[in-house]
């Protein structure tokens, strides 16, 4: 059995009795449940499949009746059917079982469906009682040897209910992927509980219990179109600020809160409860210390590591007075940025990293991680120290960044590429050591950053975007002026990336365009346009 799964089932098993004595009963049946709720179709939040191995992958969904509604579903255990089959009929079943749904975990199911072929398409879906879920497709990874021919990968993040439909899933899905990317800000902590996309945003019901940020998934996960993206295909998960906080760092919220830990802790069992998530060990503190970061091999051919730069990063440097989070700084204002001992994912996590580069069999090696790696002065650059930045991304960590690229190089891991989020923009990048030096032989390019734009969140007037472009030469591509995602198709040869960009972002049939497209080629660092 995997290593990583024989952890999940470990960490499911302690779950399942801590849990367990929480229940208000066990063993309960769908009947029980039928007759406490009344009516109504217990998969109102859909079903999804997630961290695909080349014999599992995790199924998710959760009973719920009335997404804006807890109590509807009997805060009692409830027992769930499940099934995989090798066609979209359910002719022929590869695996079943019964799992079931706690109350303590927001009567959510996760399954570790083992036993199952590598590098092909699955079917599945759970049975509670009388009632079907939809129907998801999903498919394991290659086996550990296998060179695939491609691999059709969309990346997505930041998808604020308030700002917009969630049509880019809808293309997401008619996209056919073999794989999705998300990389945070799944949910934004705020916003009326409602089950339609809003014309315009309303800052209330924040955040801060574990009931909230369940209720708060609840509705994200009511939409019909996210639900669709789910379907089509397996997707690997990561987290950025807005699933806890804005621009909170480690144990630090914008407000210094004394008790901000209790609050990540609600909100990263939350996020466990309701992704289809292979969980690591928990340690004595239970979700407080959750760890997110994994890796996941497309056999030869791509080698994922999902990294987490929120939980272990040092805190922000030179923030506002009296207050945490980012700020606009001039490193010459601001010698905290360049202490060498500030980190981005922590010693334990960087040593991960460089391990898995250092073993790495994949002709691409790709990061995916939360927000721009790239350098962005906000103000034309004279001398060093003149570089205005954010300090929330990689440019507040400048030490850091460095140090990563160091292990990119160290590694001689093949073909890295950076896959990035959060800035709501979309961005091709070159990264090298000095990004203040044109590339070349002294100063090599050393990965491929590809930066997506949000889902549905807002971000600046294309104008700026240009003007950041023309101070970051670097950057060799930017656009802010458009929501949607990104679509990757991998070979052995070369690495496509088409920005897909909606018309509209407000209308939830808006049709989708190809705004630009770049390819890295096998053995030859840097962006070509195409």
């Amino acid at each position: 059995m995997d290593s990583q799964r024989r952890i999940f089932l470990q960490s499911a098993a302690r779950i399942t009795a801590l849990a367990g004595a929480g229940s208000v009963l066990s063993g309960s049946s769908a009947s029980a449940a039928t007759r406490m709720n009344g009516s109504g179709y217990p998969f109102a939040l859909g079903v999804a499949s997630g961290s695909p191995l080349p014999d599992a992958v995790v199924l998710w969904t959760r009973i719920c009746y009335d997404p804006l509604h807890a109590a509807a579903t009997p805060a009692i255990a409830l027992n769930v059917r499940w099934e995989v089959a090798e066609d979209e009929a359910f002719r022929s079943i590869a695996a079943k079982g019964q799992a079931t749904a706690m109350p303590a975990l927001a009567h959510s199911v996760h399954v570790d469906a083992g036993g199952l072929a590598p590098g092909r398409w699955y079917w599945y879906r759970f049975i509670f009682g009388d009632a079907v879920s939809p129907v998801g497709r999903t498919r394991t990874a290659p086996e550990p040897g296998a060179m695939p021919a491609s691999l059709k990968l969309a990346v997505a993040s930041c998808q604020h209910w308030e700002f917009g439909a969630y049509a880019a899933h809808r293309h997401i899905a008619a996209a056919a992927p073999d794989l999705v990317a998300f990389l945070g800000d799944y949910i934004y902590e705020w916003g009326p509980y409602q089950l339609q996309h809003p014309s315009r945003a309303v800052r209330t019901h924040e955040s801060f219990s574990l009931d909230d940020y369940r209720a708060r998934y609840a509705q994200y996960k009511s939409d019909r179109d996210l639900q669709g993206a789910h379907l089509a295909a397996p997707w690997i998960v990561t987290w950025d600020d807005h699933e806890v906080a804005n621009d909170y760092g480690n144990d630090r919220d914008e407000l210094l809160t004394p008790t901000f830990l209790q609050r990540r802790a609600a909100a990263y069992q939350a996020f466990y409860e309701h992704m289809p998530l292979r969980l690591l060990p928990l340690g004595r503190r239970g979700f407080v210390d959750m760890r997110i970061y994994q890796r996941y091999d497309w056999g030869r051919l791509a080698r994922f590591h999902m990294l987490d730069d929120r939980q272990y990063r040092a805190h922000h440097a030179c923030a506002k007075p009296g207050r945490g989070g980012s700020n606009s700084v001039t490193t010459r204002n601001c010698p905290d940025l360049l202490k060498p001992q500030r980190t981005m994912l922590g010693e334990e996590q960087q040593r991960w990293l460089q391990a898995g580069l250092d073993d790495s069999p994949a002709r691409w090696n790709i990061l995916a991680q939360q927000t721009l790696m790239a350098q962005s002065s906000q103000v034309p650059i004279l001398r060093p120290g003149d570089e205005r930045v954010w300090t929330d991304g990689w440019d507040g960590y400048p030490m850091a960044r460095q140090h990563l690229l160091d292990a990119l190089q160290s590694s001689k891991a093949s073909n890295p590429l950076v896959l990035s989020g959060d800035v709501h923009t979309f961005y091709a990048t070159e990264l090298s050591r000095n990004a203040m030096r044109p590339t070349g032989k002294n100063n090599p390019v050393l990965a491929t950053e590809f930066c997506g734009t949000s889902i549905t969140s807002s971000s600046r007037p294309q104008a700026r975007t240009e003007q950041y472009v023309a101070m970051n030469p670097h950057i060799r591509y930017g656009r802010s002026d458009k929501r949607g995602y990104m679509l990757m198709e991998i070979t052995p040869e070369k690495t496509t990336t088409l920005f897909q960009g909606l018309d509209n972002v407000r209308d939830n049939s808006s049709s989708i365009a190809t705004l630009a497209s770049f390819v890295v080629r096998d053995g030859k660092a840097g962006l070509q346009r195409i």
